[in-house]
C-alpha cells in the first residue's frame, strides 16, 4: 500500500506518517523498486497502534523504545521488556483516566447542582459558615 492510501486509511497526515518512521516509533518501511514506501499489513498495524497510543497520550519516547525492542531478535527477555513498556504505559493511562473521570464527575455534580447553588447564594444561605466542601465529597466518594 502506498503512502497516500495509508494516509487516507489511517486518517493521519503524510508528515505525521513520515515523522513516525523518522523518529523510530514505527519500523522502517520497505520500498519498492522505484524507492516508494510500500506499506505491508505489519506496517499498518504499527501505524494504527502508534496513532491510537499517541492520541491517548503515550510518549514518543516509550513508543520508540517499544519499536526498538520489537525489531530485536526475539527472546524471552526482549519480549518481557517490550511487554513491560506496554504495562508501564497502561498504568500511566489508567492514572490519567482516573484523573479525567474524577474531573468529569465533579463537573457533572456542579452542573446538576448549579441552579440550586445559585438559588442558595441569592437567598443568602451560603456564607463562610455554611459553604459546600467539594473536597470532602471527593474524599468520601
Amino acid at each position: 500500500m502506498k503512502t497516500k492510501e495509508v494516509v487516507k486509511l489511517m486518517e493521519i497526515s503524510q508528515d505525521t506518517l513520515r515523522y513516525y518512521e523518522k523518529v523510530g516509533v514505527i519500523p522502517p518501511v520497505t520500498r519498492d523498486k522505484n524507492g516508494y514506501r510500500d506499506y505491508k499489513d505489519n506496517d499498518l498495524n504499527w501505524v494504527y497502534l502508534v496513532k491510537h497510543l499517541r492520541r491517548a497520550g503515550v510518549s514518543i519516547e516509550s513508543l520508540v523504545e517499544f519499536c526498538r525492542l520489537g525489531q530485536l531478535p526475539k527472546d524471552q527477555y526482549i519480549q518481557n521488556q517490550q511487554k513491560q513498556v506496554l504495562n508501564n504505559q497502561l498504568d500511566e493511562l489508567n492514572e490519567k483516566l482516573e484523573t479525567v473521570l474524577n474531573a468529569r464527575d465533579l463537573l457533572q455534580y456542579k452542573i446538576e447542582n448549579y441552579d440550586n447553588h445559585i438559588a442558595k447564594i441569592e437567598a443568602g444561605e451560603v456564607d463562610e459558615e455554611n459553604i459546600e466542601r467539594l473536597w470532602e465529597k471527593a474524599v468520601n466518594k
